[in-house]
């Protein structure tokens, strides 16, 4: 079993930054991939990002590209999304999720474990 508890979402203003945390435990090994989605009032659960745990090749949306970076750090068990020049269509609740595969990480059905989700709310 992995579990997963995502912080650091909050209220910011258009333009602005924000660095979202999610600190796993318990069967870590077991997952070779983490990633972030997002799911925003009345729209469908949608990919943001994604990595790999050894060797962190990452794959991001195109929604985000050249906004937000994911990160992990493997000694703390701990990924990250820093989300720069915030827009507010990021506006959602940000879910955490952990992989036992490294394929089609774009995809929810490839993910075991998923956090309780943080809401990110960006004004205008």
């Amino acid at each position: 079993q992995v579990q997963l508890v995502e912080s650091g979402g909050g209220l910011v203003q258009a333009g602005g930054s924000l660095r979202l945390s999610c600190a796993a435990s318990g069967r870590t090994f077991s997952s070779y991939a983490m990633g972030w989605f997002r799911q925003a009032p009345g729209k469908e659960r949608d990919f943001v990002a994604a990595i790999k745990w050894i060797g962190g090749r990452t794959y991001v949306a195109d929604s985000v590209k050249g906004r937000f970076t994911i990160s992990r750090d493997n000694a703390k068990n701990t990924l990250y999304l820093q989300m720069n020049s915030l827009k507010p269509e990021d506006t959602a609740v940000y879910f955490c999720a952990a992989s036992e595969s490294t394929y089609y990480l774009h995809l929810e059905v490839n993910y075991n474990y998923w956090g309780q989700g943080t809401q990110v709310t960006v004004s205008s």
